[in-house]
């Protein structure tokens, strides 16, 4: 007899299946079997580790036996009286008459589970022929494997420690709609068991950069997340209110001006690893909050980032992918080989072949611009930086595949970086970039008070001159650089694009358990299908 309730999900009305399970719980709460009083389940193995062990020791013991099967049997007998406690989540049901296996699946791996009435006895085989697929249960048996040749455990007990009162997607296609996966991960990480190597491999790149960072000597901190002001970066922040203060607040959009704060106070390397928001678009390499690790070394500049950034990456790959060529949505990425750098200047060159030395006036760049049809968004107030920027995202970005380090960025764009002193119309910055996407960006530090109070107050002119009332100087950080900030170098990467490129994952949202989503309308409220 085949177990109920396999007919796919959305052949059924979910609503009638998640009565009949509530039926069935109300039997059990009427019988005092109510699962959800259960606090505690002694659970002493693994599914993974299970299969792994038994392994080990069956190899162990041909190793002494030999071809002699009688031999063989006889030595592996007594494991049967090793029990092991396990718990998981029911997958598949399958046997009839007194004997039925299963597939139990818990944070490891799934594990066939055999269960016969002669074993657990009559009344606690008939209630466990009426648990459903997806309950969570309670197995305690023995080891063995089958005449098929699959390693299970043998159940002695059986308990149902939890009921699912809802059924899970179809057993056959498991849950393919990528809207649902997003929405409901908790659903994707039961059926799609693989998605959860992503998340437990993202764990372990965190742990990684910790180690890395740690081992140099900087020291992890933490800063606040509301603001008590909104700064005047391009960034646009989220807005609360603090009842008590009865004053708005804004989620912060960096760590850096308070990571440049401790630099200020005596730390010579400090790093954090911080949530930021911003209230910006979404596409599959930004979401609404997201995850960077900034990292401050005083005494040190933008090219001894430059350096810390590529072993650290090298470092990455070996411990995380076991190798410095990675695989990245079908192109070879190759993180070991020393990265090209190009100064913005010799990038626009390279590949719009246009020379920011042959503009001799900002009037002549903007003449470059109109001939290779590059729109330049300050119009007739555009320098030549602005333009050189326009022009490298018009023809350059796209083409860095390998990882390639573009730095020297003019200083219309670069608000908190130090002036090159051989040339101010530049800044000592870089932004590193893997497959035509930005990954991280570094600067040797402004620690120049006044110099940054004019740039402070440009951004803000800035926004006004657009219509745009927000945004202020944030004259705590410049009084924090009147105290005297030494020289510094700086790097911001984004995480998550990180585990993008570590785990081959095409989107930011496959990378994050629980992205940004839309909420579904009331109009449209019902549980969504499978494609």
């Amino acid at each position: 007899m085949a177990e109920a309730n396999t007919t796919p999900v959305q052949e059924q009305d979910i609503h009638e299946q998640k009565q009949v399970r509530l039926d069935k719980l109300n039997e059990l709460k009427a019988n005092d079997k109510n699962p959800y009083t259960i606090t505690k389940y002694d659970v002493t193995a693994k599914a993974l580790d299970i299969k792994a062990s038994y392994e080990k020791t069956e190899a162990e013991i041909k190793a002494k036996t030999g071809d002699d099967e009688e031999a063989f049997q006889a030595a592996i007998e007594p494991l049967k009286e090793n029990v092991v406690s396990i718990a998981g989540r029911i997958m598949s049901k399958r046997g009839m008459g007194r004997a039925i296996f299963m597939d139990l699946q818990d944070s490891t791996d799934r594990i066939q589970v055999y269960v016969r009435v002669n074993d657990i006895g009559k009344e606690t085989f008939k209630e466990f022929k009426k648990w459903d697929i997806g309950d969570i249960i309670g197995i305690k048996g023995f080891v063995f494997r089958t005449k098929m040749g699959e390693i299970s455990v043998h159940a002695l007990e059986v308990q149902l420690l939890s009921k699912s009162l809802l059924p899970l997607p179809e057993k056959w296609h498991g849950l393919k709609n990528q809207d649902t996966r997003y929405r409901k991960r908790y659903l994707d990480l039961i059926v799609n068991p693989d998605v959860k190597k992503t998340f437990v491999t993202r764990s372990l790149i965190i742990r990684e950069i910790r180690n890395y960072l740690d081992n140099l000597g900087y020291v992890e901190v933490e800063t606040p997340v509301l603001l008590p002001i909104q700064i005047a970066a391009a960034a646009r922040p989220f807005t609360t209110h603090h009842n008590t203060l009865n004053m708005d607040m804004f989620l912060r959009i960096e760590t850096e001006l308070n990571l440049k704060k401790l630099i200020v106070g005596g730390f010579d390397r400090v790093y954090e690893v911080g949530r930021i928001f911003r209230n910006e678009g979404m596409d599959p390499s930004h979401n609404p909050e997201f995850t960077t690790i900034e990292m401050y070394q005083a005494y040190t500049d933008y090219k001894g980032m430059m350096d810390l950034i590529e072993d650290m990456y090298r470092s990455l790959a070996k411990k995380i992918c076991g190798k410095d060529i990675i695989s990245y949505q079908g192109v070879d990425i190759r993180l070991g080989e020393p990265w090209e750098r190009l100064t913005m200047a010799e990038a626009v060159k390279k590949y719009a072949g246009v020379s920011y030395d042959d503009w001799a006036t900002d009037a002549d760049a903007r003449e470059c611009a109109k001939k290779h049809n590059v729109e330049v968004e300050e119009g007739e107030n555009a320098t030549k930086g602005h333009v050189l920027i326009a022009f490298f995202d018009a023809f350059v970005e796209d083409k860095l595949i390998q990882p390639t380090i573009i730095y020297d960025y003019p200083v219309e764009n670069s608000p908190l970086a130090k002036r090159k002193p051989e040339n101010p119309a530049f800044t000592e910055r870089f932004e590193y970039f893997i497959y035509a996407r930005e990954m991280g960006n570094a600067f040797s530090e402004l620690n120049d008070p006044v110099d940054q109070k004019e740039r402070f107050i440009k951004q803000v002119e800035a926004r006004r001159a657009l219509g745009d009332m927000t945004g202020e100087v944030d004259e705590d950080f410049v009084m924090a650089l009147e105290y005297g900030m030494p020289p510094t170098g700086g790097l911001g990467l984004g995480l998550d694009r990180l585990v993008m490129l570590l785990t081959d994952s095409a989107s930011i949202r496959d990378v994050l358990l629980f992205p940004t989503m839309k909420p579904i309308s009331k109009n449209n409220s019902a549980e969504e299908t499978e494609e």
